[in-house]
């Protein structure tokens, strides 16, 4: 892969008088690869017969990065990015980007947009579509040692060529250079222009939620930060039509990072300019005080983690957060139960209701709410061939009563060689790709294959190799 050239870019600003800020610009590759390959991924080696904390295919990790991919109802295609890797490594970070046919039932060769230079999946890329259809692409940095970027398709509705954006950030009322960003959350609202969740590392909390908006893609807002309790947290959020909010949990002092707990939701009705509890209580942020009225259930009291998985709204701008607690970090049977749960506010209260559990903490599934009567879970909720590593095989749960009982409706997989990991919901989702993932050894570096599936929990598996400029995915279900 061709190296970065980190060309100095002069770009001028134009909010508080004319100032010069510099940027490293990467080597944008826009190359087309001839197949779907995943990257392998692993985090702190646990000297056990699990072998790691987490690890497997995680090109579509992790849960604070949202989203992968977004129907387009313009053009019948579900465009999506994913962390994808070179011919001869299974672990060298690519980001990719493509996209699915709704007329034609086809997925092209997929296009290598970056060459992230790390092994780290928490660089994994975000997508997001503008109101003209432009396709934009955030490159999220693990912490602050790593650039991060941010690049925009050169036409509408196209994924054959991207270009670097020079985006900019306001501080102390100047216009300065964007660098660095971690847990990208990019939301575009049809009016307004983007309104993004995401983390910086030690501003002050080690991981500081923070929140910034931009009309254009290029200028953005001064940084607001919204939560730096203690030594941080981790943040999944949501854009409705009325709202946008945010559901996260916290780092207590003197536990270590691998101790999170609690679950926290806050929201705003005017982009950031106030936020409130979900009965309407006025919020100062950032928040410091874990006692916070944003405080949605007390964990920390109960002695377990809380790892955030999803959260939706309904037609009414209701949140329902879906999350997995359990006794503790590490892997293995010692930490069950791993309970998946759902928080819904009713309009009055919160409600808590249990789904099922599975085997390991770092199992990631998506919820979706498709009317009040009718929401559904795709998660690896099924052991695996790696058990108690993440993931497992994939099943499609349902209920018919606001999420308060849950049924198995279909195992979606069997019998598979690699765990299933990391199932992620298109915004907009189309019922013939409903859900996006990989699969990947759950113990020991391995190939990675990508999949997605229909409404209805068929499965299809994304070509490793192309011999054609387009392919039809093949079902690999019945």
């Amino acid at each position: 892969m061709e190296q970065y050239s980190f060309r100095i870019i002069l770009w001028s600003a134009y909010f508080y008088g004319l100032s010069i800020v510099c940027c490293a610009q990467p080597e944008t590759i826009n190359q087309k690869d001839d197949g779907y390959r995943g990257i392998w991924y692993m985090n702190q080696p646990s000297k056990d017969e699990y072998v790691y904390k987490y690890s497997g295919g995680l090109g579509t990790y992790c849960a604070k990065h949202r989203p992968f991919a977004i129907y387009c109802p313009q053009v019948k295609k579900t465009f999506f990015c994913y962390g994808g890797t070179t011919k001869d490594s299974n672990q060298k970070l690519l980001h990719m980007v493509s996209y699915f046919d709704h007329q034609s039932g086809l997925v092209p060769r997929p296009t290598i947009l970056l060459d992230k230079k790390t092994e780290d999946a928490h660089d994994n890329p975000v997508i997001s579509v503008d109101t003209y259809g432009i396709l934009w692409i955030f490159s999220t940095s693990h912490g602050t040692g790593r650039p991060s970027y941010i690049h925009r398709s050169r036409k509408p509705y196209d994924i054959e060529a991207f270009e670097w954006v020079p985006a900019t950030k306001m501080q102390d009322r100047k216009e300065i250079s964007m660098t660095n960003f971690s847990y990208m959350q990019p939301w575009y609202k049809s009016g307004f222009g983007f309104v993004c969740f995401f983390t910086r590392y030690n501003y002050p909390a080690q991981r500081t939620s923070c929140f910034m908006t931009s009309s254009d893609g290029i200028h953005w807002s001064s940084w607001q930060r919204l939560t730096a309790m203690d030594h941080g947290h981790y943040q999944i959020s949501v854009l409705g039509r009325t709202k946008a909010g945010t559901a996260f949990n916290y780092h207590p002092k003197g536990k270590g990072l691998n101790w999170r707990t609690n679950l926290y939701y806050m929201e705003t009705e005017d982009e950031g300019n106030t936020w409130e509890t979900i009965d309407g209580a006025t919020l100062q942020v950032p928040l410091t005080n874990p006692k916070t009225p944003a405080l949605v259930r007390d964990y920390e009291s109960l002695g377990l983690n809380v790892y955030l998985k999803d959260i939706c709204y309904d037609e009414q701008d209701q949140p329902a957060i879906l999350y997995i607690t359990s006794q503790g970090y590490q892997s293995g049977p010692d930490n069950d139960p791993r309970t998946w749960t759902i928080a819904r506010w009713t309009g009055k209260e919160w409600e808590f209701h249990t789904i099922t559990t599975s085997d390991n903490n770092y199992d990631m599934g998506s919820l979706y709410i498709e009317d009040l009567d009718h929401w559904r879970l795709i998660a690896p909720t099924q052991r695996g061939p790696q058990a108690y590593n993440p993931g497992g095989e994939i099943a499609m749960w349902t209920s018919r009563d606001i999420g308060k009982t849950w049924t198995m409706q279909r195992q979606m997989t069997t019998g598979s060689k690699r765990n299933h990991t990391y199932m992620r919901r298109p915004v907009n989702a189309h019922p013939e790709f409903y859900g996006l993932w990989a699969d990947g050894h759950g113990r020991q570096p391995s190939e990675s294959r990508l999949y997605f599936c229909n409404r209805e929990g068929d499965v299809f598996i994304l070509p490793q190799k192309m011999e054609s400029d387009f392919i039809k995915p093949e079902k690999v279900n019945q």
